[in-house]
Formats: C-alpha cells, sequence, structure tokens
C-alpha cells in the first residue's frame, strides 16, 4: 500500500490550519497596527508551518518527492523560526503580568498566575516542538515515521492559537459577569479539541502507539496543569529569572 494511503493526509491537515486561524483571527488581525514586530514574525512562521505540513504530504505522495526533501531543508531553518518567536512571545506573557498587576481592572479574571500559567506550558511546548522536530530529521529515511513526528508538532503548538480564540467567545458569551469568569473552562474544552484531533487522526493512520502520538498527547495533558503552575511561586520566580534574565 506504501504512500497511497496518505495520499489525502495533505486535505486532512486543512482542519487544524483552519482551528489556528480561527482561533486566532480577533487578537491578531483585530489588533493588527498595535502588535510589535515579533507578534507580526510568529504569526508569519508559524502559518506558513501549518502551510508547510499541508505541501509536504501532497509532494510526498504525488510524485514529487525531490521537491519534498529540497523544502525538507527549508522546513528546518522555518521550525528553528517558530520555536525562537514563540520564545519571544513568553518575554511579553511575563510583561503582561506586571501591566495587570498595574491594572487589575482592564485585565478582570486574567490575573497574573493565568500568564505565568501560559509561559509554563508555552516552555514545554516548544521543547517538545524541537524534540519532535528533531527526530523526524533522524527517522527522515524511514517515511512513515518521519511524516509523524512533523504532524505531531501541530498539535503540540496549537493550543496558544486555538485557546485563545474560545476563550474570546467564552469570554464574550459571559461579559455580564465580568470579572467573575472562569477563564479555564475554555482552556479545559480546547484541550479536549486537540487530543480528540490528534487521536482521531492517529486511529485514522494507525498511529496511536506512535511515540509522537504519545508525546502530543502528554503536552496537551500537562497543558490542563496551567493554574496551580501559574499560582506557583516557585515557578513565578523561575519563570522571570529565564525569561527576564
Amino acid at each position: 500500500m506504501g504512500l497511497n494511503r496518505y495520499k489525502s493526509l495533505y486535505l486532512w491537515m486543512f482542519i487544524p490550519m483552519v482551528f489556528m486561524q480561527l482561533g486566532i483571527f480577533r487578537d491578531y488581525w483585530g489588533d493588527f497596527t498595535d502588535n510589535a514586530w515579533s507578534v507580526h514574525i510568529h504569526y508569519i512562521t508559524g502559518t506558513i508551518w501549518y502551510i508547510f505540513l499541508i505541501i509536504q504530504p501532497y509532494f510526498a505522495t504525488h510524485g514529487q518527492l525531490p521537491r519534498h526533501r529540497t523544502n525538507g531543508i527549508i522546513g528546518m531553518f522555518l521550525a528553528g523560526g517558530v520555536a525562537l518567536t514563540a520564545l519571544s512571545m513568553m518575554h511579553r506573557d511575563i510583561v503582561t503580568t506586571e501591566r495587570s498587576l498595574t491594572n487589575p481592572e482592564q485585565f478582570g479574571p486574567f490575573q497574573p498566575w493565568f500568564f505565568f500559567g501560559v509561559a509554563a506550558v508555552e516552555i514545554v511546548m516548544i521543547t517538545a516542538f524541537g524534540l519532535a522536530v528533531i527526530q523526524s530529521i533522524i527517522h527522515r529515511k524511514e517515511t512513515e515515521n518521519h511524516a509523524w513526528w512533523l504532524i505531531s508538532t501541530v498539535f503540540l503548538i496549537m493550543m496558544p492559537t486555538l485557546g485563545r480564540g474560545i476563550q474570546n467567545v467564552y469570554v464574550g458569551l459571559n461579559i455580564e459577569s465580568w470579572p467573575e469568569i472562569d477563564i479555564m473552562l475554555p482552556i479545559y474544552f480546547t484541550q479536549f479539541l486537540i487530543i480528540s484531533m490528534l487521536l482521531l487522526g492517529s486511529w485514522k493512520y494507525e498511529k496511536l502507539k506512535h511515540p509522537a502520538t504519545f508525546l502530543a498527547v502528554g503536552v496537551n495533558l500537562f497543558v490542563l496543569l496551567l493554574e496551580p503552575l501559574g499560582r506557583s511561586e516557585r515557578v513565578q520566580e523561575f519563570l522571570k529569572m529565564i525569561i527576564k534574565g
């Protein structure tokens, strides 16, 4: 059967791409002119990475392997860009904690612990993303293994964008309760969606027992610890030390 079973994979990869774009739409495009250059670069590299994981399976399964291999070299640099720009976003998380302390009325339910928690889980997500990319390079001659490590990266870094979008909708629907809004409920729902998509894809392509699947599920379960991590004074001090230097 070979690569024939993956001929439609590129179409399935549009699903997480759409979820990601819908999730980030309001926060990115709504504040487009106010966003720092680091935000624009992070959005562009992240979007290109998702597009990359659509076109690469297409090239590999539609008789364009030379182009697939050439793009693979470009992809290594692109992955580095995604990781580095994500690190810059963590600095913004720490800065936002300080803003929420000085202006709590503006931030309402988004207390400092939330932004510390986001930074804490993002460190794990970025580390896992880098590990998955490295594994895909190590296993580049094992087509299915190589492909699934790369596909797993989509689910490793989806939470910040999709979670933000779902959270915005949830807050909007419950705005009359401001600031007494449970901001973790949309995060829990986001993780349910991400893990469901991941397991559905793993089942379809018989990768439920693949180490990349275990890694992606584990990281997304770890995100559920966002609140206790963010409220931990030790975690807060550690994050301020390594991110702000």
